[in-house]
């Protein structure tokens, strides 16, 4: 058993850049590489994806990403462990395996989680009892929305990460477990964690380490309150965990990469999309960041210590996402002189044809681009004469039909409306897909790991 684990983060989110994570393996020196690829939303749209197609469902990214940084973890020893199966790990597990046969990778041992999928049991547990109560709201009225579920996924913990390991797999490939479980599971492995007889200090240790990583240059510099102090960021380097069997850390980079660690960026994400940080509640613990020490140690090297925290809770979370109805958009742009007088009487315009056209509407949303559409009423009126301002209209139909009423409506303000408007590019209607967040038992969830070989 290993004294340090040495874990590289290798992506954020879906969309996030690949060039840190093949900087991690080439240079990092790391036993794994964790890629994060999910959000909550993003599940419900890969369902819908793979409700059109059977193969679809899984992160469309995941074979490129796999066909750059199989050949490098091959040469280096490095094993992948990512989410990116999405809601079809199966077909996103068997696309890695032919880009690794295409790559004449023979051998390699690619991972299929599956288990957090409970569209199909949603009804067994209203039968069952199960609240599903929304988290956000404490609507308790599920079955109003029960016959427009499109995705249901749960949570999952690092066991199904660790038996894959265990198994001896090059690559894993999981659907919605938690983003931390992706750096746990591998430390769980190396470190012959076990829920049962490994002390829930160290576990949460795990998860903490793994909230500090699990959004990548989140904890090198991007998104800083003082981002404008850090070096290189179009060159930013993704963290490196190196993780103590004692349940101490050393956060890092790769040396001469942009960004920067220090207690500052370490910190910061410690907070990041955290309610009560005393309670840090995930499917593998409960961590506590109120108790945790950071020292600087050297340039880009954080020491975290003192983390502990609770075991396992007997719930997870489910994500439940529905159809939720359409979306109809449109921007127009005005200028100097009197850039916001003119937004502001096409926003008259714009409700003048609404109510002309009838358009049945759950809600309207007006921002004005340049002045509120960030701070909203909090902004102020400004004091000058912008040289430009954009007004943006998004509405909450029922229908598409009636989410074309707003495409329409603002197409005719290119004559009806104020001298100069220009516009951005037309707007289509998309449906929308809601989220409905809830608890379910564990004893509900069970994870089941295949192994596929190139």
């Amino acid at each position: 058993m290993p004294d340090t684990v040495r874990l590289g983060a290798g992506s954020g989110f879906w969309g996030d850049a690949l060039d840190p994570a093949l900087e991690v393996l080439r240079e990092g020196n790391v036993d794994f590489l964790s890629m994060d690829y999910l959000a909550e939303l993003t599940m419900a749209l890969l369902q819908r994806q793979r409700g059109k197609d059977p193969k679809a469902g899984y992160i469309s990214d995941l074979p490129a990403h796999m066909a750059a940084l199989l050949p490098l973890a091959r040469e280096k020893g490095v094993r992948i462990v990512c989410n990116g199966g999405g809601a079809n790990p199966r077909a996103g597990a068997a696309q890695v395996a032919e880009v690794a046969r295409s790559l004449g990778l023979t051998g390699t041992k690619i991972a299929l989680i599956e288990g957090d999928n409970l569209i199909d049991r949603i009804d067994e547990l209203m039968d069952a009892g199960v609240p599903l109560t929304n988290l956000d709201t404490g609507d308790t009225e599920f079955k109003r929305i029960r016959n427009r579920v499109v995705a249901a996924n749960a949570y999952t913990d690092a066991s199904g990460i660790r038996e894959a390991l265990d198994q001896g797999a090059d690559v894993v490939v999981a659907g919605r477990v938690s983003d931390n479980a992706l750096y746990v599971g591998p430390l769980m492995h190396a470190l012959d964690w076990d829920y049962d007889r490994t002390d829930p200090n160290l576990i949460a240790a795990g998860i903490t380490i793994g909230h500090v990583m699990e959004c990548a240059s989140a904890a090198t510099g991007g998104m800083s309150s003082r981002f404008a102090e850090m070096p290189n960021m179009g060159r930013v380097g993704f963290p490196i965990a190196e993780f103590s069997r004692d349940g101490t850390a050393v956060i890092t980079k790769v040396p001469g990469s942009g960004g920067r660690v220090d207690a500052h960026t370490v910190k910061e994400h410690l907070v990041y999309e955290v309610m009560d940080p005393a309670s840090y509640i995930m499917p593998d613990g409960v961590a506590d960041f109120t108790r945790l020490r950071l020292d600087e140690i050297g340039p880009d090297r954080v020491r975290v210590s003192q983390m502990g925290g609770r075991g396992r809770p007997d719930m997870l979370k489910l994500i439940i996402g529905y159809e939720d109805g359409w979306i109809g958009e449109g921007i127009m742009f005005f200028p100097w002189p009197d850039a916001l007088g003119r937004a502001e009487k096409a926003k008259i315009t714009m409700l003048e044809r609404f109510e002309r056209l009838g358009l049945k509407a759950d809600e309207v949303q007006f921002d004005l681009v340049g002045v509120n559409m960030l701070h909203g009423p909090a902004a102020g009126v400004p004091t000058y004469d912008p040289n430009e301002v954009g007004l943006r209209v998004a509405v909450h139909t029922d229908t598409k039909a009636e989410a074309e009423k707003v495409r329409r409506a603002c197409a005719q303000l290119w004559i009806m409306g104020p001298g100069g408007t220009s516009f951005g590019a037309p707007l289509k209607p998309r449906p929308v897909i809601s989220v409905w967040p809830t608890l379910v038992p564990r004893d509900a969830v069970r994870q089941r790991v295949e192994i596929l070989e190139a």
